[in-house]
């Protein structure tokens, strides 16, 4: 498409376009005059091309030139021409040729920078305030076009696998379950509240009931929840629903889509990837997103401590506790300060205490733990463990949720720091049954480990009333790199058995009737066995652009404050605008 004001993009010019005439614009990214003859570096969505001034060759556009300043939008007209062998830059694509313009014209000035853009150490804060210069930035520039091209792949596969792209709703009702709603107060209807959607999730299984078949959404969702680097208030997932399948025909068709979205950031992956258990997941790897690039994995001692006479272990284990270890190879020479520092980091993940055995280099063995076992005790210990010289083992006793989570952590830091992870590797993996239910200590009752619209597995429908805890679901995580890139499950679409998973999460008969009365309804005019996926795409490209939050790969993020510095939101609202929505504040803030 020929614009306005330029023809070509700088980074479309070749040497295939020497002595042709071109028009370009855009930003004078860098400046340097060098005796007298001006060279600027000329920065368009594309790239840099380099523009000559002389002024032996032409005094006005050399004149134009030494009055602009750094990010002046300018356009520019002339014929490419070869650069001598001696100026020649091989860190650009248009190294090899320049243009001495016959035209300059400015076409909008601009003030100093507040920050250089090249400078890599300038503060989030800064550049989230001029997120529109800092948007400039090559890196930062190369990210979105990144993101665009994964966003193209995703729909082009789903596109031609017949799914149709659909909208759902922004403002919906609030709902228990999950994560705190962001809330819209209605001025039509005085006291009343929208929510925003935390995802399409009632909708897209609607869509199945009113059978489009396969759905799918670049969908915008709102959490209102602490903030960490992988984690915004708004973010972006790629939604997915299906009708007539079951879990495997969902992770196939999920395996295509990463294999066509990891192709467009130039990542080669093969499917099928392999599947592993919520269960081994966190009995290796104390966690349910695992990083399986390396090893040190958990095992048990519940049964050598349970037999020893180490009365601590042994209480942990009657209150139906666990004792797990991991060995952390190489680091039996670390000093006292060293192992304290280990113990409060353990303690600082939750838990209790920490035992270890030293494997010493010279052979010797140590522990304070071994005065409770005897020498089978010891020697099982040492084989489970494949302990060797210069070794150390560590145990955690408590519940098992703290102790997985306590030594995969452990795993993670250990595994940094070694140096023992390949960050070369991408490995993806699937973790496959997980719990329908975990007890929650902060609500006193079992909430939904994904959400309450997760299919329970068959062959534990049995269960849902008399021992919730050990029902598993028909749900899936796929994992890259330790990272969960999204998950799904297959839906319940029986309405008997949804009532049933609604009561056994407490939910009386008046909030399934309030919340969730029009989708039990809906099941009952014929609903067609359905379940999807979604997928966290801030995240996927953040991974594959090995940034280290997501703010880097959203045009418009929010601080780690939930706030937007460049347009100072949230921000205060005036009194009339609170009266026309019926709400009145407790301590204002009144503009």
């Amino acid at each position: 498409m020929e614009l306005a004001y330029k023809k070509q993009n700088c980074a479309q010019l070749n040497e295939t376009f020497i002595e042709k005439d071109v028009m370009l614009a855009g930003w004078a990214s860098t400046i340097r005059d060098l005796g007298g003859i001006i060279f600027v570096e000329l920065r368009d969505r594309t790239g840099l091309f380099q523009i000559v001034a002389d002024p032996q060759i032409n005094k006005e556009v050399h004149e134009v030139l030494s009055k602009i300043k750094p990010e002046y939008v300018i356009q520019v007209e002339g014929k490419v021409s070869k650069r001598p062998d001696e100026t020649v830059n091989d860190k650009i694509s248009t190294g090899k040729i320049e243009m001495y313009p016959t035209k300059v014209t400015v076409l909008a000035s601009a003030q100093t920078l507040p920050f250089i853009l090249e400078d890599d150490n300038v503060s989030e804060d800064i550049r989230l305030k001029y997120r529109y210069l800092d948007l400039r930035r090559e890196k930062m520039m190369k990210n979105f076009q990144l993101r665009h091209d994964i966003v193209k792949a995703i729909r082009n596969y789903l596109n031609d696998l017949d799914f149709m792209e659909v909208e759902t709703p922004i403002l919906m009702n609030s709902t228990p379950e999950g994560a705190r709603d962001y809330l819209v107060p209605s001025r039509l209807h005085d006291g009343k509240f929208y929510a925003l959607p935390q995802s399409p999730q009632v909708f897209k299984q609607l869509l199945m009931v009113s059978g489009f078949e396969k759905y799918y959404q670049i969908a915008k969702c709102f959490r209102d929840e602490d903030l960490r680097a992988d984690r915004q208030p708004e973010f972006t997932q790629v939604d997915i629903e299906m009708s007539f399948v079951d879990q495997d025909n969902v992770i196939s068709m999920t395996e295509g889509l990463i294999e066509n979205a990891f192709k467009a950031a130039n990542v080669e992956v093969k499917a099928p990837f392999r599947r592993i258990t919520y269960k081994e997941a966190m009995e290796k790897y104390g966690s349910d997103k695992p990083d399986t690039r390396f090893g040190l994995e958990l095992f048990d001692v519940t049964d050598i401590m349970e037999a020893s006479t180490f009365e601590a272990f042994k209480a942990v284990i009657a209150a139906g506790g666990t004792v797990r270890a991991i060995k952390v190879p190489g680091i039996a020479n670390y000093s006292r300060k060293d192992m304290d520092d280990v113990r409060n980091l353990a303690i600082s993940f939750g838990a209790k205490g920490l035992a270890w055995v030293t494997y010493m280099e010279s052979g010797e063995v140590k522990s304070p733990v071994f005065k409770f076992l005897n020498e089978a005790q010891i020697e099982e210990i040492a084989k489970r463990a494949d302990a060797q010289k210069g070794d150390i083992v560590f145990f955690v006793a408590d519940k098992p949720k703290v102790v997985f989570d306590v030594l995969g952590r452990f795993r993670l830091y250990f595994g940094e720091k070694l140096n023992l992870i390949d960050k070369n590797l991408h490995d993806l993996l699937w973790v496959v049954d997980f719990p329908l239910f975990e007890y929650s200590e902060e609500e006193d009752r079992y909430v939904s480990v994904h959400h309450p619209f997760t299919a329970p597995a068959l062959e534990d429908m049995d269960k849902l009333e008399t021992d919730k805890g050990s029902v598993r679901s028909i749900a899936y995580d796929i994992i890259y790199n330790g990272n969960e890139l999204g998950g799904g499950s297959i839906r319940i679409h029986n309405p008997e058995t949804q009532k049933v998973v609604f009561k056994a999460l407490g939910l009386s008969e008046e909030d399934i009737k309030l919340k969730f009365d029009f989708l039990v309804k809906a099941f009952e005019y014929g609903t067609p066995p359905h379940g999807g996926i979604a997928l966290g795409l801030d995240r996927l490209v953040a991974l594959l652009t090995r940034s280290n939050s997501i703010r880097e790969v959203i045009a418009f993020p929010k601080n780690s404050q939930a706030k937007d510095l460049m347009n100072d939101s949230p921000s205060d609202v005036t009194e009339a605008q609170l009266r026309e929505l019926h709400l009145k504040l407790r301590n204002p803030k009144l503009v």
